[in-house]
């Protein structure tokens, strides 16, 4: 038996194994800790306004760690200069303690974007990321806070500025 035969008996066999271990009880484990929510946020400069709301679920792992995934809808305007953007990302929360949530979120957007000059418009699109860092205060199911983004480009960027704030919230 050649090794690709090998490595994919062996794959479908733990799949299958895993797959028929799993009793009712399990699945509705799994779902009781799945959480559903999102997270909105708006960023303001001197000239222009960015606005975001991006729906999420996550799995609660304990009450300390959480991961999952969102979808992302943008919004900006600067100056004459427009933006919208969508996408989806990928997160991960941590409550050392109840009130306190890290967080480290990696987000892939679709950038539409209008600029106007004085004599002509230019339309460019383009795939931007972000990877945010941030920290908020808990009660229950919502967290404020602010954000960061490590890769914040100033000439690409949809977001105002590196520094974000954000409510989110998941029941």
């Amino acid at each position: 038996m050649s090794l690709k035969k090998l490595i994919l008996t062996g794959i479908a066999t733990l799949t299958a194994t895993l797959l028929f271990a799993q009793s009712s009880t399990n699945a509705s484990d799994f779902w009781n800790n799945v959480r559903f929510g999102g997270s909105i946020g708006l960023g303001f400069t001197n000239n222009g306004f960015n606005g975001s709301i991006s729906p999420s679920a996550i799995y609660q792992f304990n009450e300390k760690f959480a991961t999952g995934a969102s979808l992302s809808l943008n919004y900006a305007k600067f100056d004459d200069d427009k933006f919208l953007a969508y996408g989806g990302s990928v997160l991960s929360l941590y409550n050392p303690i109840t009130q306190i949530q890290l967080s480290a979120e990696f987000e892939q957007l679709r950038i539409n974007r209008t600029l106007a000059t004085q004599t002509i418009n230019i339309e460019d699109n383009y795939w931007l990321p972000a990877f945010f860092i941030g920290a908020g205060y808990s009660t229950r199911n919502l967290t404020v806070g602010l954000r960061y983004d490590l890769l914040y480009n100033d000439n690409k960027s949809i977001y105002g500025n590196s520094i974000m704030p954000f409510v989110r919230v998941y029941f």
